[in-house]
């Protein structure tokens, strides 16, 4: 069982306050996910790349002033070797890069001289963070309070078939700004990423069928599809039960399979829009007493964004 939330800005005077408003969302999920807490954050920086990272091991016994000198060292070495400037900024377990490089090179000389490491995120807008832990204190670790962009996602899971890791905690991103979290299962995805890795180059850091619904719109939107498109086709292409929330750059969508067996309900003001598993995630909005609230209906594509 999982909780996903979503909420996107359309005030941008409200931005500011984006984490403030995002966190009691996410911790009224903290039912349906007890175990794990993960969420991705959308905001404009200076670089032209941001990749978020962890290192499963660089904390285990090591002190706050090493983890950031290794951190520091590995910045210079990847500005040393690729003839760009990355700025390093250290957060709890995980690791903000901002880079005047794309992020696929960043990515490549990881995998290369640091292949523990993991590429929680790359793009220009997105950062995700993600740890095992109840979700006020994944999030109170991130200081999610204190974050300002345009959306959020977040997801909690209460794991029930695999091992709970750092590692396969939503969100999931497989191409520059796009995340999805995800309630529910599919059926198809084994078959699904041998496709998308023989044929389309696509790559997983894990065994999670989320992060293959992540692939798959990934190399959708490659082939020149709109998000909206390539959540209609994924309901031709992805077997199983779901509702996905997905962040992209521009704004963020959601998706129920046809069948809809899946709890998700929204709610939209002039203000802000946002979704939850639970309408208890939504209650404490700002105006949620005027907002208009419905249940995503099945098989229907619903998105918001800058444009």
């Amino acid at each position: 069982m999982c909780g996903i939330v979503g909420l996107y800005l359309k005030n941008p005077e409200l931005r500011p306050r984006l984490g403030t408003l995002f966190a009691p969302m996410l911790n009224e999920m903290s039912e349906r996910g007890p175990d794990s807490a993960g969420f991705a954050v959308y905001r404009e920086g200076p670089a032209s790349a941001k990749l978020t990272v962890y290192d499963p091991a660089a904390h285990d016994d090591t002190s706050t002033k090493d983890v950031h000198t290794r951190w520091q060292a590995l910045g210079r070495a990847v500005a040393d070797d690729l003839g760009i400037t990355v700025t390093v900024h250290v957060r709890a377990t995980h690791v903000v890069l901002e880079c005047s490089g794309t992020g696929a090179t960043v990515r490549q000389w990881f995998r290369h001289h640091e292949p523990q490491v993991r590429i929680m995120s790359c793009g220009a807008a997105l950062e995700i963070y993600k740890e095992i832990g109840a979700p006020k204190d994944v999030m109170a670790r991130f200081h999610v309070t204190q974050m300002s962009g345009s959306h959020m996602i977040g997801h909690t899971r209460m794991a029930t078939e695999s091992a709970v890791t750092t590692e396969g905690a939503h969100p999931f991103n497989t191409g520059d700004d796009l995340c999805l979290v995800h309630n529910g299962s599919l059926s198809n995805h084994n078959a699904l990423k041998r496709q998308l890795q023989r044929n389309h180059g696509i790559e997983f850091q894990t065994q999670n069928d989320s992060e293959v619904a992540a692939g798959y719109l990934t190399w959708r939107l490659s082939q020149g599809a709109s998000l909206h498109e390539a959540l209609t086709a994924a309901l031709t292409d992805l077997d199983g039960f779901y509702t996905f929330t997905v962040g992209t750059r521009e704004g963020f969508a959601v998706l129920r399979d046809p069948v809809a067996c899946k709890p998700a309900v929204m709610a939209e003001t002039d203000d802000w829009v946002a979704m939850a598993s639970e309408f208890r995630s939504l209650a404490q909005m700002p105006g949620v007493e005027q907002a208009t609230v419905w249940e995503p209906s099945p098989a229907t594509v619903y998105t918001w964004g800058h444009a």
